[in-house]
């Protein structure tokens, strides 16, 4: 490729990085539409290249997430049980399962969770609550310094049985789909398990570099990661990340919702386009 389109990729590596960084989506959701409308890069190629953007989002994110104490592993962790045995399932069940119906249902449910999560837009922190049993048991309340709070806010995990199949849900979808399951790992976190909205952003961060890492070596041994599109992509991408990392500190919880949303229902119109046969 020219150097003027290296740098074009760079450019929008870079927003894609902050974005999914903020969102705890990854940056494919920007990164494969500008490779294919934008540079005429293949489709396979691009996918590989959005495998490489949720990687670095996720290390560059995730290590300065986990150093001001923002993720929660324990949650993310156990929540990756569902979310792997999810994935491993669609994949298995991606040659007999019609996949357009499946981008269409996904599109619809998307859009009802934008209008959900329109909502809740001004809301701060979730509404005091008691734990579930079963977080008690496992020790899942946390809490984390909100620099624009200016205090150490303590938050329980509650419903923690249904966010535990919705991350089996989401590891399904991305098995069938091939999509990455962020924004869905955020809803689980958010709406089932009601964590503040920058803990289920920075937990999805951690946890989606671990999903995308596992289906990384299937992209590398088909030969669809081009080492020309994918390094200024991952060098984009984790400046972009760090960048949105330093920014969602300094944020209030509804702020990254307004970040999040918007994502989402982009998200959501791509997956009812793809239902439709429209390629995006």
């Amino acid at each position: 490729m020219s150097i003027s389109a290296d740098v074009g990729i760079f450019v929008v590596s870079i927003a894609a990085g902050v974005i999914g960084a903020l969102g705890g989506v990854g940056g494919g959701i920007l990164i494969i539409p500008a490779l294919t409308v934008i540079f005429g890069v293949d489709i396979h190629h691009a996918s590989g290249a959005a495998v490489v953007a949720v990687i670095a989002t996720s290390s560059g994110a995730a290590a300065a997430y986990v150093r001001d104490r923002l993720t929660n592993m324990r949650i993310g962790m156990f929540l990756e049980l569902a979310t792997t045995s999810g994935a491993v399932i669609g994949a298995l069940l991606s040659a007999v399962v019609p996949t357009q119906f499946l981008f269409f249902l996904l599109g619809a449910v998307l859009f009802l969770s934008g209008g959900q999560q329109l909502r809740r837009l001004h809301e701060e922190l979730p509404p005091e609550g008691e734990p579930g049993g079963l977080a008690a048991r496992m020790g899942l309340a946390s809490s984390y310094p909100d620099a624009r709070l200016g205090r150490e806010v303590e938050y329980q995990a509650r419903r923690v049985p249904l966010g535990f199949v919705m991350m089996g849900g989401a590891g399904l979808v991305s098995g069938l789909l091939g999509t990455g399951a962020g924004p869905l790992k955020v809803l689980a976190m958010d709406g089932a398990m009601r964590l503040p909205m920058k803990v289920s952003s920075t937990t999805s961060n951690f946890m989606i570099g671990v999903t995308a890492a596992a289906s990384a070596g299937i992209y590398i041994g088909r030969g669809l990661v081009n080492a020309s599109i994918a390094a200024p992509v991952a060098l984009g991408v984790l400046i972009g990340a760090l960048s949105g990392a330093r920014l969602l500190v300094r944020m209030s919880n509804s702020g990254v919702r307004r970040v999040f949303i918007p994502v989402l229902l982009v998200i959501a119109l791509e997956m009812v386009l793809r239902g439709f046969g429209v390629g995006v």
